[in-house]
């Protein structure tokens, strides 16, 4: 083992060595550094994207700077089924949120990648876009229909390379080829094996139950059903964004340098503009602390800190709440109140059954990791479990009476279920009202913000999350059980009182890591949100901000997906706008 990760890390070494501009630190940067046309201030997800998207013309000079060390040669983040491992105090932000009144006052972890590629290089891998009904909403909330789901389809091939599951198993009818790019940068792929016995189990239960029909693709705008789990997988290998867009020939570029292990602390307003808040500069220091320095670029700062490191930014330089700034002793200097605010986040309840394990054999540690180094397949190559229960809350349910549907129409989900054991199972609310922020904890931009998820604290959420538990115990009912499971032990909202029953939901309640809205979107004449339909901050010229922080809600899906369209998207705003 020691001799493969040290034959890795030696060759990537090399590698790195040949590379082209690629700093490790803000002392390797020279002083008398070269014009940047623009700056990605952030090389999570989308700032990959962009500083991949905006290189490929060789006349725009990019500058991308990352808070983190480089993805390269790390076995954690390259072995999907090792996520788990990963060095946090090194390629995790490692936030804690604050103690939550809806979860009876505990703290969660907050995970954010802190290595290139951002999340993309730690996350669960799972590819969902969501409903076309959630991006055609948000086509209505920005005013803007070039964010709607037919608009944004050429961003969603030109993002992804479909491939085969490793080892090459064959996935007909667990996906439909139409609706996926084969010449993408992003790796998907199915699981590498199955037809498992609960697989099975779940096709029998279509046949009984006509409310949980076997859908073909799970990303063709209307996921409501059961589907099979897709993955940013290839090759039985991680596909980040750091290695899908950021790979050796993308490095060689001479028009791209990349900055590690550097710390942005602020945005600022450029010296001896005529325009206050022409906002082209960035502060940079090292990762842990030191001297600052000050780079400008000559086009556009691109904002891409994350739904964390983006308002913590812009709150640092002076940029949010007014009263909340001048009450930390920081100089405003926009004045934009909804910065940090309008957080979503997918809350979900943990739901146990007693089952009769299945006899399969399983696969121990050392075979898998053998399998792993010699063909790329095995149990090291996927995440999780290999399907997923979508499903809506019905029209006619009393909550609707009592509660607006905050869902975005017909093909947008209430409920997710990752379906495995059963033994240990999660129901996901995907549509809650309930919203978060976050804040500054001082004026010190090297202390971590005040993250405040704000889970179960509106009243649908819990109500919402009793009739997900009712839908999925009418799931595992059916006959096509027998024989696997053999009882609900809860927590159950038809047996339990409500007292008991919120008690144990908001005891064991945990998140799908997936916080948005941190700096939304909404149209150019609104009042109300961060940056316009292009991206570009409010009330000022020459900063755009790309990344999770602008979704104005948390899609019926995991992200990472409508991340990368959003960055695609992006990429071509600005590409069109200085051609």
């Amino acid at each position: 083992m020691n001799r493969l990760v040290y034959t890795v890390t030696f060759l990537f070494s090399i590698i790195a060595h040949a590379q082209g501009k690629v700093y490790q630190s803000i002392e390797e940067l020279p002083t008398t550094t070269e014009r940047f046309d623009f700056i990605v201030a952030g090389g999570g997800t989308a700032g990959s994207v962009i500083a991949s998207r905006l290189s490929e013309n060789r006349r725009f000079n990019v500058l991308l700077v990352e808070a983190g060390p480089d993805n390269l040669g790390v076995l954690e983040l390259i072995i999907p089924g090792w996520g788990d491992r990963r060095d946090r105090t090194k390629y995790d932000w490692s936030y804690i949120s604050t103690p939550q009144p809806g979860l009876n006052g505990r703290t969660l972890a907050v995970p954010r990648g802190h290595v290139l590629g951002g999340s993309s290089s730690i996350n669960g891998m799972v590819y969902t876009r969501g409903s076309a009904d959630d991006f055609n909403n948000w086509g209505r909330v920005t005013g803007d229909p070039g964010w709607s789901w037919k608009a944004l389809w050429p961003y969603i091939m030109r993002h992804e390379k479909w491939v085969q599951p490793p080892g090459g198993r064959d996935p007909s009818g667990q996906f439909d080829p139409k609706v996926h790019g084969h010449n993408g940068k992003v790796s998907v792929s199915l699981p590498w094996n199955g037809p498992t016995d609960h697989d099975n189990r779940t096709a029998k239960n279509a046949e009984l139950q006509k409310d949980f029909p076997v859908i073909l693709d799970q990303n063709a705008g209307k996921p409501i059903g059961i589907t099979w789990k897709q993955s940013t997988i290839g090759n039985g290998e991680r596909s980040s964004a750091a290695t899908a867009y950021l790979g050796s020939e993308v490095r060689e570029r001479p028009n791209l340098t990349i900055l590690l292990n550097t710390y942005i602390t602020r945005v600022l307003p450029i010296n001896g503009s005529s325009r206050l808040r022409d906002i082209r500069s960035i502060e940079i220091a090292p990762r842990r602390g030191g001297s600052t320095r000050i780079l400008t670029a000559a086009n556009e700062i691109i904002l891409s800190g994350g739904v964390i490191g983006s308002p913590q930014i812009l709150l640092n330089s002076g940029i949010g709440n007014k009263t909340e700034l001048e009450a930390l002793g920081i100089t405003p200097l926009l004045n934009l109140p909804d910065v940090g605010q309008g957080m979503t986040e997918h809350v979900a309840a943990n739901v146990v059954w007693s089952v009769i394990p299945p006899t399969t054999p399983t696969i121990d540690a050392a075979t898998a990791l053998a399998m792993w180094q010699e063909n790329r397949t095995g149990p090291l190559t996927e995440r999780f479990t290999h399907q997923l229960l979508w499903s809506r809350i019905r029209s006619d349910s009393p909550i609707f009476k009592e509660f607006k549907d905050p869902s975005t129409g017909p093909t947008s989900p209430h409920i997710e279920m990752p379906l495995d054991s059963a033994q240990n199972g999660h129901v996901c609310l995907l549509t809650p009202h309930s919203r978060g922020s976050v804040k500054l904890r001082s004026k010190n931009p090297f202390d971590d913000p005040i993250i405040d998820l704000g889970l179960l604290s509106h009243p649908f959420d819990m109500a919402a999350i009793k009739e997900g538990i009712r839908i999925v115990k009418k799931f595992y009912s059916s006959a096509a059980w027998d024989g696997f499971i053999t009882g609900f032990r809860g927590p159950d909202p038809d047996q339990s009182s409500n007292e008991e029953f919120e008690k144990n939901v908001r005891d064991n309640a945990i998140t799908f890591l997936h916080p948005v809205g941190t700096a939304s979107m909404s149209s150019k004449t609104s009042k109300r949100g961060v940056v316009d339909p292009e991206l570009k901050l409010k009330g000022a010229t020459g900063l755009r901000i790309v990344d999770a922080s602008v979704f104005p809600y948390v899609l019926t899906a995991h992200t990472q997906a409508a991340v990368y369209i959003l960055a695609e998207r992006a990429a071509d705003l600005i590409r069109d706008a200085w051609q």
